[in-house]
């Protein structure tokens, strides 16, 4: 696929709003790995938490049903928000693009039509009232489109072009799946990590997230990487070498923050 800007559908209109509320858990790109994912929601903070949002890829990975019915169980607390893997989904099962290869096809072949149409729903951004921080963006990649990386290394030039569009000063994105708070100017730009597939220097076996309200707390999560590593083999997955190597040997931060601001648009 060619990479342009993938920003809100023609349909849609301004990004809903949610709020006030006094606290936000935030789980970004899952992967449809679902020991990770239970692990994170049995935390008693994002037990405890108004609003669970999911900032885009929840099912891009082995058990996507699986991954849609454990969020579909949360009910009104869950909101969730379209990233560049759900595009890739309802891209694929609707033939506006062919697979590239096995993995893209396969992957959204494991969605059933309920899951399909669920992930086909998301919008490409929301806004949340969190006390102690105000009105906050919340989008995949960023503000213009759901591919655009956003890193620690984001030239305060680009990022303040990617958000002239948008009023709140609190912007919390997903897709690299590195973890991080920071200041550029007078915005804070957030990415809780991710959930399924962190990049990242610890441990194998830490699932990243979020939890805003009064401030920011960036958390992680203990799980069985394992679980997950044979679920990936059970179901033949056919970029399983690959996956496995990143869930257990993950690339540092480093190497993507280069490669991300290297290319900006990364799908």
């Amino acid at each position: 696929m060619s990479l342009e800007f993938y920003g809100p559908a023609s349909w849609e209109g301004q990004a809903k709003r949610y709020g006030p509320v006094e606290r936000v858990a935030v789980l970004s790109d899952v992967h449809a790995n679902l020991p990770a994912l239970r692990a994170v929601l049995a935390e008693p903070d994002v037990a405890a938490a108004d609003l669970v949002v999911f900032n885009g890829d929840l099912t891009w990975g082995v058990d996507p049903d699986g991954a849609v019915a454990i969020v579909k169980s949360l009910g009104r607390r869950a909101v969730c928000v379209r990233g560049n893997s759900e595009r890739y989904v309802r891209q694929i099962a609707t033939g506006a693009y062919t697979p590239a290869n096995p993995r893209q096809e396969w992957v959204p072949a494991r969605h059933g039509t309920g899951s399909l149409a669920f992930v086909g729903s998301f919008p490409f951004s929301v806004v949340v009232d969190v006390r102690g921080l105000g009105p906050v963006r919340f989008c995949h990649g960023s503000p213009r489109s759901d591919n655009e990386a956003v890193t620690p290394g984001t030239p305060a030039e680009r990022f303040a072009e990617m958000t002239a569009g948008i009023e709140e000063d609190v912007l919390v994105t997903g897709h690299t799946h590195l973890q991080f708070d920071r200041f550029v100017g007078t915005r804070r730009s957030i990415n809780p990590g991710s959930v399924g597939l962190p990049y990242h220097r610890d441990e194998p076996g830490l699932a990243y997230w979020a939890l805003l309200g009064p401030d920011v707390q960036l958390r992680t999560t203990r799980y069985d990487v394992r679980e997950s590593v044979a679920a990936i083999e059970a179901a033949g997955d056919p970029g399983q070498a690959r996956i496995a190597e990143l869930l257990l040997k993950p690339p540092t931060p480093e190497e993507i923050i280069a490669e991300a601001e290297q290319a900006v648009l990364v799908d």
